[in-house]
Order: C-alpha cells, then sequence, then structure tokens
C-alpha cells in the first residue's frame, strides 16, 4: 500500500514551524486543540466561502494567559481589514464571542500568491465549479507558477472529471518536486470542488527551492524563457499532429488550374484522318 505523508506535517517542527503555538496543562490541552479547530473552520467559512472571499492561505494561533492571538496570511489583506479596519474589528468581535476570550487579529500579506499551495488549489477548484476545462486549466496554472518562480509543480486531480461515468485522476507535473528532502521548501495545499456530478478534489505542490536560499534574477529569467519555449514547442508538435498549417496548405495548392480542352482537339483531328494503305 501507499505511504504517503503530507509535506507539510513531514517538514513541521524541523524547518517548518507549527501552526499553533502554545503550551497548556493536561486538563485545558484538548480544549485548546478543539477550540483552535473552531477557529480555523470559522474564519475559513466567514472569509472564504463567501464574500469578500479574501483568499486566506494560513491561519496560526498563539496563547497566552491574556489573549489569543491569531495570524491571518491572505493574499487580500484590504478586504479582511475594510474601510478603516471596520471588517478586521467585526471579525474580532465574532471570534471573541466563538472563545470567550480575548482575542488580537493581525493580518500578513501574501506577496507572491501563485506561490502559494492553497490558493493555487483554490483557484482551480474555482475553476473546475465554473465547468472549465481540466486540462486546460492545470496547465495553465502550472505555467503560471513556474513563471512566479517555482522550481516544480505538481497538481493532481481526481473525480468524475468533465462529467465522466467513471472517476479518474489526471496529473500535471513541470519541474522537480524532491519530496523526500528536508530542506526542501515544498508547500502543499488542498482544496474540494463540489459540482453538479460530484466532488473533484484538488492537491497541489509547489517546490520553493530549499531553505534560506533565495533565487537569483539570472534564474528566474532562464526558468521564464524555458517555460516559453516549452509552450513554443508544444504549439508547434500540436501543428504538426493536426496535418498541415494552413499557410503551408496555400504554398503547396497551386495558383489556378491549367486548362485542359487541348487534348480533346487532338483526339478529333486524329479521327479525321483517313487510314493509311499498306
Amino acid at each position: 500500500m501507499g505511504q504517503k505523508v503530507s509535506p507539510i506535517g513531514f517538514r513541521t517542527g524541523v524547518t517548518i514551524p507549527w501552526k499553533s503555538r502554545w503550551f497548556a496543562p493536561k486538563g485545558s490541552y484538548g480544549e485548546f486543540l478543539v477550540e483552535d479547530e473552531k477557529i480555523r473552520k470559522f474564519i475559513d467559512k466567514r472569509l472564504n466561502r463567501r464574500p469578500p472571499f479574501a483568499a486566506v492561505s494560513c491561519v496560526e494561533i498563539e496563547r497566552t494567559r491574556e489573549e489569543v492571538k491569531v495570524i491571518l496570511r491572505t493574499a487580500r489583506p484590504g478586504l479582511v481589514i475594510g474601510p478603516k479596519g471596520a471588517e478586521v474589528d467585526k471579525l474580532k468581535a465574532e471570534i471573541e464571542e466563538l472563545t470567550n476570550r480575548r482575542v488580537n487579529v493581525n493580518i500578513i500579506e501574501i506577496k507572491n500568491p501563485d506561490l502559494d499551495a492553497q490558493l493555487l488549489a483554490e483557484s482551480i477548484a474555482e475553476q473546475l465549479k465554473r465547468r472549465a476545462s481540466f486540462r486546460r486549466t492545470m496547465k495553465q496554472r502550472s505555467e503560471q507558477t513556474m513563471q512566479a518562480g517555482a522550481r516544480g509543480v505538481k497538481i493532481s486531480i481526481s473525480g468524475r472529471l468533465g462529467g465522466a461515468e467513471i472517476a479518474r485522476r489526471e496529473t500535471e507535473i513541470m519541474g522537480s518536486i524532491p519530496l523526500h528532502t528536508l530542506e526542501a521548501d515544498v508547500d502543499y495545499g488542498f482544496a474540494p470542488c463540489f459540482t453538479t456530478y460530484g466532488t473533484i478534489g484538488v492537491k497541489v505542490w509547489i517546490y520553493r527551492g530549499m531553505f534560506g536560499e533565495a533565487p537569483t534574477e539570472e534564474d528566474n529569467a532562464a526558468r521564464v524563457a524555458m517555460t516559453r519555449a516549452r509552450r513554443r514547442r508544444e504549439r508547434t508538435d500540436t501543428g504538426r499532429r493536426g496535418g498541415p498549417d494552413r499557410r503551408d496548405r496555400r504554398r503547396e495548392a497551386p495558383a489556378h488550374a491549367a486548362p485542359q480542352a487541348e487534348a480533346p482537339q487532338q483526339d478529333q483531328q486524329v479521327s479525321d484522318q483517313p487510314p493509311q494503305q499498306g
């Protein structure tokens, strides 16, 4: 059987920090754990599943004796904060009512959303919900991620793709995904897509390079050029598989058909001559 491990859980505590950071006595541990899960589900339903669709990727929770500190990582901080901070104050009051504790909400902006696996999975699920072509969606999003500076990307979707009767799995891979290397910064995201013909699961892995090293501008330029070259090569191969291009057909076709009225006249002249006698 498969021995698959989540890249996030595999690296948590080694190269990735914990998403819940607090200490508790034995009697309160279960209560705090359930409370953290309630906060995460509430924020996801409040900000991601209905307007303003704030694209919250990660919720981190820190606890002290006095308060609960909630850190939101989002690609649209303006929608979470609202005009003059009205929305974030409302969110803070709702979480305080949910937990009966004093809450402090901090917001961190995600600079490059194309390199966040959870946001990428959510966007693919949203496109599949609108009946977009899953192959085109996977290829476009993979190329966008590679152009944004990723070293590798893997997208796997499974379910009744395109409304097919039998569920199957399709995978798109670009670059490399070193899942067994703890020093490799591999981000993972999952999002379910609920359609009229069933649920489709979307999994995304993004390899962003080793921890502690930043890609140079030359590496990014080379990666973008490689992606463009691959797109051009695939376009050329598709044209060859589909037959000659329209310009080639025009070039091969004659300019105009030559008149063929001479042959019947010659045959008539030959038939009018009397036969020669020997």
